[in-house]
């Protein structure tokens, strides 16, 4: 059978989860501290992967790239999906 009829399954531990959902926070507060829009600078450095979207001012660039872009992506994809779901009850 083709690999690319396969269906790949992520599996990220629920204390990944945690440090990822952690990280964001803290890197989201030091990017609205220091006056950038937090959105824009997350969007581009996940999209780029250039750390310099991320400010240094409390080691956010440093704790964001603790963690793949995938991870911080999937804790984005995970959080809206939660939230939306909840809405609609």
């Amino acid at each position: 059978m083709n690999s690319f009829n396969k269906t790949v399954h992520f599996n990220v531990k629920k204390e990944e989860m945690n440090e990822a959902q952690n990280i964001l926070l803290s890197v989201y507060e030091a990017l609205v501290e220091k006056g950038y829009n937090p959105i824009n600078q997350i969007v581009g450095y996940i999209l780029s992967g250039d750390p310099t979207y991320i400010t240094s001012y409390n080691n956010a660039r440093s704790k964001i790239r603790k963690l793949e872009r995938d991870e911080l992506l999937e804790e984005l994809v995970k959080s809206y999906l939660k939230d939306h779901h909840q809405d609609n009850k």
